[in-house]
């Protein structure tokens, strides 16, 4: 029989510590993280990209793709409606971009919040084809009362009993940015059915929530939009009740590829001794350039050696050859982008669990 109504009783989840409930296990085999290894493509296979859904996976077949629109409303001179054919005749560009969802490393804290328990892998790099979203805002054309620019899937569900789409906004500015894009290409396919196939958005330099998928509409606005994914969630939080701070660009961050072979259930790692190569990926948000990472093996940190830019909005690979010899190690890597920015060695703790960008470190045995 069933038990509490969520569609009817408000939500009563609190911060918990100790074993992930089982709420917590289904949320996380919907969803998915990079396996680390991969961290080595600069380009990121679309099947193995980082993937959050709140709700469902919207069906769109060949037919509803062909007949896909943009409509373009709110505060504008002309409200419009733009097939997604008309929207691919536009000159077109593809970016590459590495987006990180703004709850990666919620399972890390504690206490921690109940969603999806992300550690370290929600994060990938792709190459996004698509045309600025300035093209077809200029074609409506933007009020000057206009103050905020709300973006719609055709996902939709309920969280904490609040029933929506999904949705998010950006300031007329920032949504008129050239870098700003209308999507229908991932790695030079199309879209793939859990990535938003027909269209959707890329906002490089943010955490992933920016970048609604499965997107039918837009809305100017003459107030702030106030949807649930814009002010209920996604801000930094201490403690239940503050307002907090909207969260908007990736904090500094590194991760490593493991070394060696697995434990398969520990997933602690062997290598064998003599050389060992270390490598990794370090990215920040907002187009900030990444300035130095450093390694660290059993509390000794060392330089390692960057690879040259891969683009603005896209992670920098780096590398760090090690000597091993035989014995246990803790190995850790930190970044630095160029505004002085350093991954710290404790996460800032927040209610939400986002924003955690602490050392990632691997437990290593050389034989």
């Amino acid at each position: 029989m069933p038990t509490r109504n969520p569609f009817t009783n408000p939500d009563t989840r609190s911060a918990v510590e100790g074993p992930f409930a089982r709420e917590e296990v289904v949320l996380a085999n919907r969803n998915h993280g990079i396996a680390l290894e991969m961290l080595r493509h600069d380009v990121t296979p679309a099947g193995l990209h980082y993937l959050l859904n709140h709700f469902d996976i919207p069906y769109v077949s060949e037919a509803d793709a062909a007949a896909w629109t943009l409509s373009i409303g709110g505060t504008v001179e002309r409200s419009i409606s733009i097939p997604l054919a008309e929207i691919k005749a536009l000159p077109a560009v593809t970016q590459r971009v590495t987006l990180e969802c703004a709850g990666n490393g919620r399972g890390l804290f504690e206490p921690r919040w109940p969603s999806m328990p992300w550690m370290r892998e929600a994060v990938g790099t792709a190459e996004w084809t698509g045309t600025p979203l300035r093209a077809v805002l200029d074609r409506a054309g933007l009020k000057p009362e206009t103050i905020d620019i709300s973006f719609h899937g055709i996902d939709s569900g309920f969280d904490k009993s609040n029933e929506h789409e999904y949705g998010r906004s950006l300031k007329p500015d920032l949504a008129r940015d050239e870098n700003v894009l209308l999507v229908w290409a991932m790695n030079g396919q199309p879209l793939l059915p859990q990535h938003g196939f027909p269209l959707r958005m890329i906002v490089p330099g943010w955490y992933g929530m920016a970048s609604v998928k499965w997107l039918n509409r837009i809305e100017a606005r003459a107030t702030p939009y106030q949807g649930y994914q814009q002010v209920g969630t996604y801000h930094f939080r201490q403690k239940e009740g503050e307002q907090g701070t909207p969260i908007t660009t990736m904090r500094v961050k590194s991760l490593m590829v493991p070394p060696g072979i697995p434990d398969w259930y520990s997933r602690k790692r062997l290598v064998e001794k003599g050389p060992v190569t270390i490598y990794g990926r370090a990215w920040s948000g907002g187009g900030t350039a990444i300035a130095r990472v450093e390694v660290s093996i059993n509390g000794v940190w060392r330089d390692a050696e960057l690879d040259p830019p891969a683009g603005r909005f896209a992670w920098r690979g780096w590398r760090l050859a090690w000597d091993a010899t035989p014995g246990g190690y803790d190995i850790a890597c930190r970044a630095t982008d160029v505004a002085g920015n350093t991954q710290p060695t404790e996460a800032i703790y927040d209610r939400g669990g986002f924003g955690n960008n602490s050392l990632h470190s691997i437990e290593v045995f050389v034989r």
